[in-house]
């Protein structure tokens, strides 16, 4: 049997809210084991392109294909696709009245239906794999904002998610806590992990990013290897957003 290279495919996707268009016509191909970082102005629609990969949103028109499978088609199980596919937003979103271990196995047992012994002896891994070993009895609120959001991350790879999704997963951290999120997220592309990374961090979009998608007017205006994007853009949307990058010194 042939095994499908394809990890996702977002065919003519688009998106609204009322009668604002936030994503017009999206056509996006990712390979399994790529990482594709999603950059653009706020309000580009980086974040509702996600949520809609992930179905959290509906969409008006198109259809999106995980490992050649049509999630969009009617009757498609939710739940089921939502298992292989992992999501970290910006805001940790841990639940505050349990502590580390149990926010990472909580989905593990309820949903894949792993024994305790089983779901805590994989998560106790994947934290100290992401230097949390010391952490896993502990609360979120006992947690710095880089120590949460690693635990987010490393909750939804205890899912053993096919594709992993990352919303601005630094925005809501302080500069100091940046790199140790970014870290993570690189020795998971190491790692070969298949992800979609949207970021503003154009530093690490450079070094960890197979490819680079720029988004403006909810469309990808224009994408390609980050040394050729970042370099030399085509587009002159692309040209202005990544001179006014240059200037606040983020790149």
């Amino acid at each position: 049997m042939t095994e499908v290279t394809t990890a996702l495919r977002v065919s003519g996707l688009r998106k609204s809210f009322g009668s604002l268009t936030v994503l017009d016509g999206i056509d996006l191909e990712v390979a399994n084991h790529e990482v594709v970082c999603l950059i653009g102005a706020s309000g580009s629609g980086k974040s509702t392109l996600l949520r809609c990969i992930n179905l959290l949103e509906p969409i008006q028109a198109g259809r999106i294909e995980v490992a050649g499978k049509d999630i969009t088609a009617h009757g498609v199980d939710v739940n089921a696709i939502r298992r292989r596919i992992g999501i970290v937003f910006q805001a940790f979103n841990l639940f505050p009245h349990l502590r580390v271990l149990d926010n990472v196995t909580l989905a593990p047992r309820r949903v894949l239906g792993r024994s305790r012994e089983d779901a805590e002896a994989a998560a106790t891994e994947l934290l100290a794999r992401f230097g949390l070993a010391g952490k896993r009895t502990e609360y979120p609120d006992r947690l710095s904002g880089g120590q949460q959001q690693r635990v987010a991350i490393v909750r939804a790879l205890a899912m053993d998610p096919a594709l992993l999704l990352l919303d601005e997963v630094t925005s809501a951290l302080d500069p100091e806590l940046i790199a140790e999120v970014l870290d993570v997220v690189r020795e998971l592309a190491r790692g070969g992990m298949t992800m979609i990374i949207a970021t503003h961090e154009m530093g690490f979009a450079r070094d960890v990013a197979d490819r680079i998608c720029f988004l403006d007017g909810g469309r990808i205006l224009e994408q390609g290897p980050p040394a050729e994007l970042l370099a030399s853009p085509k587009e002159a949307r692309t040209q202005q957003f990544l001179q006014r990058v240059i200037a606040a010194g983020r790149l």
